[in-house]
C-alpha cells in the first residue's frame, strides 16, 4: 500500500479525480503520488482507478472498501454473481463496456449499477441519461469488474454485425500449401469470417496454446487455453455453429460434408511479411455438433533458445553434452502439454548446421524448421513411425527425431539406430525419468539394448510463472519443510511469494510459464541396474545418489528464485 501522506498537505490540483482527492485527504496517498497517477492515467487515456490498481499502488479490495465507506454505498463481491443471470437490456451494452459498469437489476424507476468509482459524476450522469432512471450505485472491486465487463462485452450478435464494417485489418489465411482457401457459397458469410479472424488474432495476442470451439444443446462457447488453464472468452449465438465449423474446415482443407467422423487438418494465418502462425485443427463429432480444437503452433517458440526454457545451469550442460555426442538416444518425457515438443525443437535448432543431416517423423509436424527434413506420419497410407525410421536409415542421417515411441517396433528400430552411429531424439509419456526406463522394458525392449543406447532422459513439467503483482507469502517453518524444502534451504536469504492478481495477468496472479526439469544421464551404475532388470525405485535411488534433482526439487528451486509459487509446484509435481 502507498505511504501515508504527511499531515496538513490537503491542497490538491483541480485536475485530480474525486476519488484521488479523497485518498489524499484521508492520508492513503501522498499528493505527489496521486498527481503522478492522475498524469499517467490522463496520458494513457484511461481512468484514475485503472492506473491506481493496474500500477499496483493499492489493492483493489482495499480501494473498494474505502469507496463504499466514503460514499455510503453497499459493497458487493462480484465472484458471487453468475454472469449468465445478469440482465442484458437495462443499459446499452457498448456504453456499459466503455464506462466499465455492469447493470445488476431494476426495481421501479431505480437502476442498480456495479462500478468501482462512485465519485465519478460524469459516468453517473451518462448512465442516468441513457437509462432514464435513478441510480443505486453498488461498489465492487475494480479488477473483478474489468474481467466481468470484458466477458460480457457486446452481445455476440452485435459483435458479428459490427465486424463487417469494423476496423479489423484483413489477415491472409492460407492452407498448408500456402494457397487461398476455395470460395464456398454456404460459408462465404462475412460476419462469421471476420469474427473467426478476430478470435484467432485475439488468441495469438493472449499467448494461448489452444482454441476450443464447443457446441452444446442450448449454447455455444469459445475457450482459450492460456498458461495451461482454459478460459471462456465468448459465447456466440448457437445459430452460427455450423457456419463457423464449415469456415474452419474449408480453410483447413477438411471435408465440410463429413460430420460423422473426426478429422485432422492444418491452416496458417499470415500476420505480416515476417510472421506467420500455423494451426493444427482437430474436429470431433459430439451430441450437439462438431467440437473443434485448434492448436496454435508459433515457430518463434522453437527459436527461443535453451536459456529461455528454464533449465538450471548444470541441467543445461548435461543436455548440451548429450546432444553433441555422435550417437545415442535422448528421451524427453512428460504429460501432454508439458512442452516436450518445444524442448525437442530447441535441441534440433542447436544441431541444425549445414554439415548435419537431420530427419524427423512426427504426427503431425507441428512447427516447420528450415534445414530439417520433416515427415508427417500417415498410418492409413502405411507411413508409420517404424516405416519412416526404416526409410531414414537409408538416407544417410546424422540426427533422427521420432515424435513419439508408441510401440515395440518403433522402439526397436530407434534403439538400433542409436546403437549404429546415429543420434536419436524422441518422447515417451511417463511420469518421471526413472520410470521411462522401466516403460521401455515393459514394451518388450531387451535390457541390454536399453542400457547400450539411452544416454540421457529429461522429464519435464510447465509451471505458471508469477506475475509482477506477486507478494511475499507468510508461512511457518514447518509448512516449508512439509512442502519439501531442506533445512539448509531455510537460511532466510529468500522469500516465497504468492499470486495476487492484476489487470496484466487477468486476475490469476500468473503470467507465462517456466519449465521444471529432471535431467538424468545414464551412468555406468544405472546401466548395471538396468542389466539386472532393476525397477524404477532402484534407478531413482541411484539418480539421487548421483545428484540428479527430481521434479519436485527442481520446482522448489524455482520457488526459491521467486519464479513461481509453492502451490503451483505442488500441483504440477503431484507424484
Amino acid at each position: 500500500m502507498a505511504t501515508v501522506a504527511a499531515p496538513g498537505r490537503t491542497k490538491e490540483p483541480t485536475s485530480l479525480s474525486g476519488l484521488g482527492r479523497a485518498l489524499v485527504q484521508h492520508q492513503l496517498l501522498r499528493l505527489d503520488q496521486a498527481s503522478a497517477i492522475q498524469r499517467k492515467a490522463d496520458a494513457g487515456k484511461h481512468s484514475f482507478v485503472d492506473e491506481l490498481i493496474g500500477g499496483g499502488h493499492m489493492p483493489a479490495r482495499q480501494l473498494a472498501q474505502f469507496a463504499a465507506e466514503l460514499c455510503g454505498h453497499p459493497l458487493l463481491d462480484l465472484s458471487a454473481i453468475d454472469p449468465a443471470t445478469l440482465p442484458t437490456d437495462l443499459l446499452d451494452r457498448k456504453l456499459a463496456t466503455e464506462l466499465r459498469v455492469v447493470p445488476l437489476g431494476k426495481r421501479g424507476g431505480r437502476l442498480s449499477i456495479a462500478l468501482s468509482d462512485p465519485t465519478d459524476s460524469k459516468v453517473l450522469d451518462r448512465i442516468r441519461f441513457s437509462a432514464q432512471a435513478a441510480l443505486d450505485p453498488i461498489v465492487v472491486e475494480h479488477d473483478r469488474l474489468v474481467r466481468l465487463v470484458d466477458r460480457l462485452g457486446q452481445s455476440t450478435t452485435e459483435q458479428l454485425e459490427d465486424l463487417v464494417d469494423g476496423s479489423l485489418d484483413e489477415i491472409a489465411v492460407a492452407t498448408e500449401e500456402q494457397t487461398a482457401a476455395p470460395d464456398t457459397s454456404d460459408v462465404d458469410d462475412a460476419p462469421v469470417v471476420r469474427f473467426l479472424q478476430k478470435v484467432l488474432v485475439d488468441a495469438i495476442q493472449a499467448g494461448a496454446s489452444d482454441i476450443h470451439f464447443e457446441p452444446y444443446e442450448k449454447y455455444y462457447r469459445i475457450r482459450l487455453r492460456v498458461d495451461g488453464e482454459l478460459r471462456e472468452v465468448v459465447t456466440p449465438p448457437l445459430a452460427i455453429k455450423e457456419k463457423l465449423a464449415s469456415r474452419i474446415k474449408v480453410i483447413s482443407r477438411l471435408d465440410i460434408s463429413e460430420k460423422r467422423v473426426p478429422q485432422d487438418g492444418r491452416m496458417k494465418i499470415v500476420l505480416s511479411s515476417q510472421r506467420a502462425i500455423d494451426f493444427r485443427v482437430s474436429t470431433l463429432p459430439t451430441l450437439f455438433g462438431e467440437k473443434i480444437v485448434m492448436r496454435i503452433l508459433d515457430p518463434s517458440s522453437a527459436k527461443l533458445g535453451i536459456d529461455a526454457l528454464g533449465y538450471e545451469p548444470e541441467q543445461k550442460e548435461l543436455l548440451l553434452d548429450a546432444i553433441r555426442r555422435p550417437y545415442g538416444m535422448i528421451l524427453v518425457t512428460g504429460p501432454t502439454g508439458s512442452g516436450k515438443t518445444v524442448s525437442l525443437y530447441t535441441c534440433l535448432n542447436i544441431l541444425n548446421e549445414p554439415g548435419i543431416n537431420i530427419s524427423t517423423a512426427e504426427d503431425p509436424a507441428e512447427i516447420n524448421l528450415p534445414g530439417i527434413n520433416q515427415v508427417n506420419v500417415n498410418e492409413k497410407a502405411g507411413l508409420t513411425f517404424a516405416a519412416a525410421l526404416r526409410a531414414f536409415l537409408r538416407q544417410d542421417p546424422d540426427v533422427i527425431m521420432v515424435g513419439e515411441i508408441r510401440d515395440l517396433e518403433t522402439a526397436d528400430i530407434a534403439i538400433k539406430a542409436a546403437q549404429t552411429g546415429h543420434m536419436v531424439l524422441s518422447t515417451l509419456h511417463t511420469n518421471d525419468a526413472p520410470t521411462t526406463l522401466t516403460r521401455l522394458a515393459n514394451m518388450g525392449v531387451p535390457a541390454f539394448n536399453i542400457a547400450s543406447s539411452v544416454i540421457l532422459i529429461t522429464a519435464q513439467r510447465l509451471a505458471r510463472r508469477l506475475c509482477n503483482c506477486k507478494q511475499p507469502l507468510e508461512t511457518d517453518h514447518g509448512a516449508l519443510l512439509n512442502a519439501g524444502f531442506l533445512e539448509s534451504d531455510l537460511d532466510g536469504k529468500w522469500t516465497p511469494f504468492r499470486p495476487v492478481g492484476c489487470e496484466r495477468c487477468g486476475g490469476s496472479g500468473y503470467k507465462g510459464r517456466v519449465g521444471i526439469y529432471q535431467v538424468m544421464p545414464i551412468t555406468e551404475e544405472m546401466q548395471k541396474i538396468i542389466l539386472a532388470n532393476g525397477n524404477a525405485l532402484q534407478i531413482a535411488r541411484q539418480a539421487q545418489l548421483e545428484g540428479v534433482r527430481d521434479l519436485r526439487r527442481s520446482g522448489l528451486i524455482k520457488v526459491m528464485q521467486g519464479m513461481t509459487s509453492i502451490e503451483e509446484v505442488l500441483g504440477v509435481t503431484n507424484e
